[in-house]
């Protein structure tokens, strides 16, 4: 049996917790109204989060598609204050993952082999070391905090000075950090890496801007280990019609890196072991529409799904403005 948590906005506007079983049977989580909380009382009980929701699971069922169909279901995680939630991710993680981002930067290396397909290799070499070894750091990146985190329905905001606001299907790890500054993981979750690949295209340089983005994370959050092939589907639909779709391969069968050593050369910086921090850490795909020629648009929907995940994740791309930014002196 494995455990699935979600968020959820009750009708009176009341937030609690549920507990999804093997069935798609979903019970709520007594005295509870926020995964950071349940995870914070575990972590002060000294007991894991599997025993501490048994302890608080009542007989009060919740309906899945009356939540799924009334936008109910939240992200699977959030933080009191957004400033304490860290987004971040790795790219190149994934086999097959170099061959969209080294089409983008060839024509800018001249022909040469790129810096990307350097990285990759250098996965494929180092990236899944013995036990208890160190295995070679992949590329990180920096998304943002809490307030760039949207759930399942919700629409995904591209700035109005984006060139591009395309998917990234994979999964993604959520971590707090405990009272000793130890990282404990929570869980995975589905996530849309949501980012600009016309302005990364432009230069490589300028991959820290295209990342600069929202980002989408399914209502779903499996406690436990990540089974290590995942096979899902993500697709791009637009007026109610699928405009593209292609299957997605992650797990740890799919990967050059080890979920442990991504997670280490996101951990060893002191900075990232903040007691009572939450950390969101994207772990990389290897399918993205744009490589194919999708330009997306507004009103365009991202739909991605996944076992061992049973809700999938949906959102509409939406353009948002932004305003031009005059730094005055104080």
């Amino acid at each position: 049996m494995s455990l699935r948590l979600i968020q959820v906005r009750a009708a009176d506007g009341q937030r609690l917790v549920a507990a999804i079983d093997d069935n798609g049977v979903a019970r709520k989580v007594k005295d509870c109204v926020s995964t950071y909380q349940l995870a914070q009382t575990a972590l002060d009980g000294g007991t894991s989060l599997e025993k501490c929701v048994a302890t608080r699971l009542s007989d009060e069922r919740l309906d899945l598609e009356e939540l799924q169909n009334w936008n109910r279901l939240l992200a699977p995680i959030d933080h009191p204050d957004v400033a304490h939630l860290y987004l971040t991710g790795t790219g190149l993680t994934h086999l097959g993952s170099a061959e969209g981002r080294d089409k983008m930067h060839k024509a800018a290396a001249g022909g040469t082999l790129t810096d990307s397909m350097r990285m990759f290799n250098m996965g494929l070499e180092g990236g899944k070391p013995a036990a208890g070894q160190v295995g070679v750091q992949p590329e990180w990146f920096y998304k943002g905090d809490g307030s760039c985190v949207v759930g399942t329905g919700e629409a995904l905001p591209s700035p109005d000075f984006a060139l591009d606001g395309s998917e990234e299907p994979e999964i993604a790890g959520i971590y707090i950090i405990d009272a000793a500054g130890n990282p404990r993981r929570i869980g995975f979750c589905l996530a849309n890496e949501f980012s600009d690949h016309i302005t990364e295209r432009g230069n490589y340089l300028w991959l820290a801007h295209s990342k600069l983005r929202h980002a989408a994370l399914g209502a779903e959050l499996l406690v436990g280990e990540l089974p290590a092939d995942v096979r899902g589907m993500s697709r791009v639909l637009r007026d109610g019609k699928t405009l593209w779709e292609k299957p997605f391969l992650t797990g740890e069968a799919n990967m050059s890196h080890t979920i442990a050593n991504l997670e280490h050369h996101h951990f060893k910086y002191r900075l990232f072991r903040r007691p009572g921090d939450i950390h969101v850490h994207f772990f990389g795909t290897a399918t993205l529409s744009f490589s194919e020629g999708i330009q997306t648009k507004e009103g365009d929907v991202f739909e991605i799904e996944a076992p061992p995940f049973r809700l999938p994740l949906r959102n509409p791309l939406k353009r948002s403005e932004a305003s031009t930014v005059a730094v005055q002196a104080l």
